[in-house]
């Protein structure tokens, strides 16, 4: 599969776009364990193309994590184009627009999902950026705004007019954000159209390698995307890719093991930003991992773990869970 002039083995496996989320140093680790592709957070472009500090470091890619993808948001073409020629002077491999973000603050004001509701202005606003940038320009979406109105197979279509490289979906509408279970069979729809010849890429309740090859196998994707399967969990991208190439499990590795990595994680966060502001960026990696879970009593263990405000206190209480 390619993606523009971006060439990518069997089965390929992205690592989806979370603010938040996809910092860097999550970047790094996914890429490690056998990420095809990764994204960076969503970046609005208001915000890029008024130089705002915060927004411009989420332009910061490593030579290691590529091919990367750098994503952006809006509801305004005139700044989706200026911020998307930023994105390229940046050096993204690939520019990705979002239009499937489903949270109130975005999608309430006309951005991400809320494109589902204007969808001759998503479509004239990818086309200009198409038009404005010379490296591949990719959409990533959802079903439609709600049960009502799925329009993703006429949609693509409409999308791949404008030129894109490729299309993501996240197999939910807007109206269920992430509850319910992800519908793949409008994907697959989508994927077996006549008239469709840009990969389409699946997103969506992909937690497991089982899950992960059963999305190829049935729907014929041409590419899978994790997302909060992920969070706290790079060694996910591992264990799906062995399972796809091998048809075997990853064999479990220790406890101590995946502590180290997430601890690694942390380290890189703090590296890269400070040890305040790194140790809060890793705190919804520390509370969604899957590494705690089932343990006994817990609770206040987790808690002091997420209130922790140094290394060395982290580290410490870290050190001393025992299963």
């Amino acid at each position: 599969m390619k993606i523009g002039t971006v060439q990518f083995n069997k089965y390929p496996v992205f690592l989806a776009p979370m603010e938040d989320v996809t910092d860097m140093s999550f970047r790094l680790l996914c890429k490690e364990f056998g990420a095809d592709m990764v994204y960076t957070e969503f970046i609005s472009s208001d915000a890029l193309i008024r130089h705002i500090q915060k927004t411009e470091v989420k332009l910061e890619v490593a030579d290691e994590e590529r091919p990367v993808s750098i994503q952006i948001y809006g509801k305004e073409p005139e700044a989706m184009v200026e911020a998307a020629r930023i994105c390229e002077a940046a050096g993204a491999d690939i520019l990705d627009l979002n239009f499937g973000c489903p949270v109130k603050k975005v999608a309430g004001k006309g951005g991400g999902a809320g494109m589902l509701r204007t969808p001759e202005k998503m479509l004239e606003i990818t086309a200009q950026v198409v038009k404005a940038v010379r490296l591949p320009v990719t959409v990533k979406t959802r079903l439609g705004w709600d049960q009502e109105s799925k329009i993703i197979v006429d949609l693509a279509e409409r999308l791949q007019d404008c030129g894109i490289a490729a299309l993501t979906i996240h197999g939910r509408t807007r109206a269920q954000m992430y509850t319910g279970e992800a519908d793949w069979t409008l994907i697959g729809e989508v994927k077996n159209n006549p008239r469709m010849y840009i990969p389409i890429i699946g997103n969506g309740d992909i937690t497991s390698p089982e899950l992960c090859k059963q999305a190829f196998d049935r729907y014929g994707v041409d590419a899978v995307m994790v997302g909060r399967a992920s969070i706290g969990a790079p060694w996910i991208f591992g264990e799906i890719k062995r399972y796809l190439l091998y048809n075997e499990q990853a064999p479990k590795e220790s406890f101590a093991y995946y502590l180290s990595v997430l601890k690694r994680q942390i380290l890189q966060s703090v590296a890269r930003l400070d040890e305040r502001r790194g140790i809060l960026h890793s705190r919804r990696h520390i509370a969604a991992t899957p590494l705690f879970k089932g343990i006994a009593s817990f609770k206040s263990t987790r808690i002091a773990m997420l209130k922790a405000d140094s290394l060395e206190e982290l580290f410490d209480i870290m050190d001393h869970i025992t299963l």
